[in-house]
């Protein structure tokens, strides 16, 4: 069962989300928060599996809250999604560095907002490869890549070209089709990868690549 907290401070959004998600039989509901502290407080009782998080709240907005839940230790199992109205909207970028998995606008369609949750609560990130590019070149100036090579040490020859594929938005098919792989495998490779790097998803594989060096805005 995937457990879910809601976190809008408009109470029709809130309770609609919380509805449709609810009547999944493999999705639980847990909690609704209104406001950022609210959203803490419940994430830190509940520990879900995904939070859905509007940015735009009182008393804590979704920024401060996804850095409180994501700087937890004992939150490493809890993906944030950001729910938002514009498709990349200026704090977005920061919320992805803050830690979260991956970002909804608000007029997704149910079966999006559904297939997100799972998607996330498995552990893979909602960034599409035109979306990947754009947040880099928005989070450019704050993500200067150090080419580090001491980062990507713990990782063989062919996790390094996973991780640069995972790095421009490629899904596990796509990089197995790059790769002559099945998907199986490239999944084997990614798992493999967040393990020794210790990344919660395939977002923060993405931010790691970019600031080792692999990858740079513009590909």
């Amino acid at each position: 069962m995937i457990r879910v907290v809601v976190a809008d401070d408009q109470q029709l959004i809130r309770a609609g989300f919380a509805a449709l998600l609810a009547s999944e039989p493999d999705i639980d509901v847990v909690g609704q928060a209104a406001t950022g502290r609210e959203a803490v407080r419940l994430v830190t009782r509940q520990r879900p599996d995904v939070v859905l998080m509007d940015i735009r709240m009182p008393d804590g907005d979704g920024l401060w809250a996804t850095e409180q839940i994501a700087n937890d230790p004992q939150l490493g199992a809890t993906h944030i999604v950001i729910v938002t109205t514009f498709e990349l909207d200026e704090y977005v970028a920061q919320a992805i560095r803050a830690g979260a998995s991956g970002f909804l606008v608000k007029d997704t369609e149910p079966a999006e907002l559904i297939r997100a949750v799972r998607v996330v609560a498995a552990g893979d990130g909602l960034l599409s490869p035109g979306v990947t590019r754009r947040l880099l070149e928005r989070m450019s100036v704050g993500l200067r890549h150090t080419a580090d090579a001491t980062v990507l040490d713990p990782l063989t020859g062919r996790e390094r070209e996973v991780l640069g594929l995972v790095g421009t938005g490629l899904t596990n098919a796509e990089i197995g089709e790059r790769l002559f792989l099945s998907p199986l495998t490239a999944k084997t490779h990614v798992s493999r990868i967040m393990g020794k790097l210790g990344a919660r998803d395939r977002v923060q594989l993405v931010i790691i690549a970019y600031q080792a060096g692999l990858i740079r805005t513009g590909w």
